[in-house]
């Protein structure tokens, strides 16, 4: 596993192809040349979330890069709904000619296998996971007049008051929906779950007042907090975040209160794996780049690239390991 950045261990993982044998080596030539001359018109790049949320800045850093390395433009379409699995749903529907790609998410890709009862695709079937991008912890906000200043605060009024309080999410199998769960779950307290379509709206209802607190991928709440609009309490890596050295880790107040959200790029199954050598490669040079570097810093985010292989065993991996979390936590989405 190859990963870009201060932690990880590197390993070379293998690029094996998922279309089958090929049928002639007139259609092998013609593949071979795909993957050449790709891309050589603009590329549909899928956001699963509205624009203006954490993984839509991520996403947008990125896709401008690929853009200035190949020429052609990586066109960001915001095709949110369903905690991610609408815009999901879009990429693996999409002609696997290279040209419809869009991000893999923690959301619909490992949490949403476990959280929904019927899903339109097969999380593990439907896509190819083409490169691993970033990591990112959930920060825990409050509305900035909410009565505490500590999490053990927040914990002490949810618990006098049961019912009382809620929290906003993304939507529905989100990272800040389970973040959310979790906390209820280790906590033991009762806060009402209201979810958006996408952080953005999320952000103006909790600014507005209308919902008390929100966990959410550490870009958004990371601005919002340093511009005195919210209240920031945790983050939910297991260590303090050096963005925000000054708040506690969950993890600190609630043994085990550990999730990370993350982003990579996906396409639709049986891209040619020629294509997605190449794509791969670019996406890591991208996150290579200086400028990418500075934004992704100034967004708290950690840059993990890894090979197509050791991505989409990393999906695999995050699906089995949270599945337990969200069966006890009982949130199911029928």
């Amino acid at each position: 596993m190859s990963r870009i950045g201060s932690r990880g261990v590197s390993r070379r993982g293998a690029i094996v192809m998922t279309g089958g044998a090929l049928a002639t080596p007139m259609l092998a030539a013609g593949i071979a040349r795909a993957a050449d001359d790709w891309p050589n018109r603009p590329v549909r790049y899928i956001v699963v979330f509205p624009a203006g949320g954490p993984t839509d800045t991520l996403s947008r850093i990125v896709a401008r890069e690929l853009s200035e390395m190949t020429g052609q433009q990586f066109i960001i379409e915001n095709r949110a709904g369903s905690g991610g699995n609408v815009g999901a749903e879009v990429i693996a529907r999409a002609a696997p000619d290279g040209y419809t790609v869009g991000l893999y998410t923690i959301a619909a890709h490992a949490i949403a296998p476990t959280l929904y009862a019927k899903l339109p695709f097969d999380a593990a079937k439907d896509f190819t996971g083409i490169a691993m991008l970033w990591s990112v912890p959930n920060m825990l906000m409050t509305r900035i007049d909410f009565p505490a200043k500590t999490v053990q605060e927040i914990i002490a009024l949810a618990k006098a008051n049961p019912g009382k309080y809620s929290f906003a999410s993304s939507g529905a199998g989100t990272s800040p929906q389970i973040s959310g769960e979790l906390f209820k779950q280790l906590a033991g307290i009762n806060i009402l779950h209201v979810p958006y379509r996408g952080s953005a709206p999320a952000h103006q209802d909790l600014l507005a007042g209308q919902v008390d607190m929100m966990f959410d991928n550490i870009p958004g709440p990371l601005g919002l907090m340093k511009g005195g609009k919210v209240k920031g309490f945790g983050v939910t890596s297991k260590e303090r975040h050096p963005a925000v050295p000054e708040l506690p880790a969950m993890n600190e107040i609630l043994p085990g209160f550990v999730i990370t959200s993350w982003g990579g790029v996906c396409g639709p199954a049986n891209l040619p794996p020629a294509m997605v050598e190449k794509m791969s490669a670019l996406t890591k040079k991208a996150l290579e780049s200086p400028r990418v570097i500075e934004a992704f810093d100034k967004q708290g985010a950690t840059r993990m690239w890894m090979s197509r292989t050791d991505t989409e065993a990393f999906r695999a991996e995050d699906e089995k390991r949270l599945a337990p979390v969200i069966k006890a936590s009982g949130a199911k989405v029928e």
